[in-house]
């Protein structure tokens, strides 16, 4: 009987309220991500962080992530879900509310790396978690939202609280989303591992077509590291150019909602037109949008930029993630370039904390960003070129049988 009132109050296994949940679980440990921007400002202009400090904060945060997401690989066939899910909110929420009191940059370093590892770990079992549902696309899809408009809320409220109240509300909004998280826990069902149907011969070789694979898993690493790198300092780039703070934080949190046409056109288009030409139209909208920041003084512009590479963002990244499992039958490497893709975001804002660090300045920064982007975008177009061919030629083969 008590297991049956368990159940009563549980939502629907793959329905819109357990896709909604499961994205806030998969989201809560590199929530910290998409408030970046107000993270990085809130170091420099409440605890007096040098721009390259707030920097170093803000990687190794996503290199722990990095670290966290590669251990749950192993951890989610082995541990429950729940269990671990439970432990990693707790210590975020603790770590969070520690972070308040922390003024020496070398402390919040190294608080912030643990806090990183337990998110990585979190959010490695909620994507593996969303892996075990019927329809794990649309928990994606909802994934995206969540990210992109919590987020723009986030970076919208977030920076003008600073200057009032310190970095406390951007701690407090972190703990306050893995509250929020681990308040849903218990209406989710159980979900265990679903039987894998048995692989067709073509599946069960294993082998890997290294050469495109290569080149998609490098170009993902330097499209994240790139816009990661601008993306950190963004809210510093804005006010250093002239912005006020309210402008900055308000272009910066509509460009993340407008952002969310981006994922809305991958659901919408799929692979109905290939993907070499989305990636080709999507890296040169990417690349003007970039170069518009260095008019970063002028709001309609930055606002501009920033809406542009929201949207392009948005689009590019689900498409490099299916190309990293098209190169691979047996679904490993999609696993490993999660773990890429975490190393680009950490990196990005390790390397724009020595360009600045270094006096170079922003623009110098926004030319670095531009190079990564336009070599990220030589090494994906062919392996793209080369799916899309492949799948015409299927195609063909179907009608030639039929």
């Amino acid at each position: 009987m008590s297991g049956d009132r368990r159940a009563a109050y549980k939502v629907a296994p793959d329905g819109l309220p357990a896709a909604a949940f499961l994205a806030f679980l998969a989201t809560a440990g590199l929530f910290y991500v998409n408030i970046m921007a107000a993270i990085v400002d809130g170091l420099v202009s409440g605890l007096g962080f040098t721009d390259a400090q707030a920097g170093q904060v803000a990687a190794v945060n996503t290199y722990g992530a990095a670290i966290g997401a590669a251990i749950s690989i192993f951890t989610i066939a082995r541990i429950s879900w729940r269990r671990t899910a439970i432990a990693c909110l707790a210590i975020l929420i603790a770590i969070d509310l520690l972070s308040i009191w922390v003024t020496a940059p070398g402390t919040m370093i190294a608080l912030r790396s643990v806090h990183g590892l337990v998110g990585g770990l979190l959010i490695g079992t909620g994507m593996g978690v969303i892996g075990r549902t019927a329809n794990p696309d649309r928990s994606f899809g909802m994934l995206l939202f969540v990210q992109f408009g919590l987020g723009g809320l986030g970076v919208l409220l977030l920076p003008r609280l600073v200057p009032l109240f310190g970095v406390a509300p951007l701690f407090l909004a972190l703990a306050l989303f893995s509250l929020v998280t681990a308040i849903m826990l218990p209406f989710l069902p159980d979900y265990p591992p679903r039987a894998v149907p048995a692989p067709t011969a073509e599946k069960a070789t294993g082998t890997v077509v290294w050469a495109p694979l290569v080149l998609a898993v490098t170009a993902l690493f330097l499209f994240q590291a790139a816009n990661m790198a601008l993306l950190a300092y963004i809210f510093r780039l804005g006010v250093e150019s002239g912005l006020s703070r309210n402008l900055t934080s308000g272009a910066l949190g509509l460009a993340t909602w407008v952002a969310l046409a981006g994922p809305l056109l991958v659901m919408i288009l799929g692979r109905r037109y290939g993907r070499f030409g989305l990636l080709f139209v999507g890296m040169l909208l990417t690349l003007a949008g970039n170069a518009l920041f260095h008019w970063s003084g002028q709001g309609a512009i930055y606002l501009l930029a920033n809406c542009a590479t929201g949207i392009t963002w948005g689009l590019v990244v689900p498409y490099l993630f299916g190309m990293t499992a098209e190169f691979d039958g047996t679904g490993r490497t999609a696993a490993a370039a999660s773990v890429i893709s975490k190393l680009g975001l950490a990196s990005g804002p390790l390397i724009a904390s020595f360009i600045l660090g270094s006096g170079a300045g922003f623009d110098v920064l926004i030319n670095a960003a531009l190079a990564a982007l336009a070599l990220a975008m030589v090494l994906m177009l062919p392996p793209a070129l080369a799916l899309d061919r492949r799948a015409l030629r299927a195609k063909e083969e179907e009608k030639i049988v039929s």
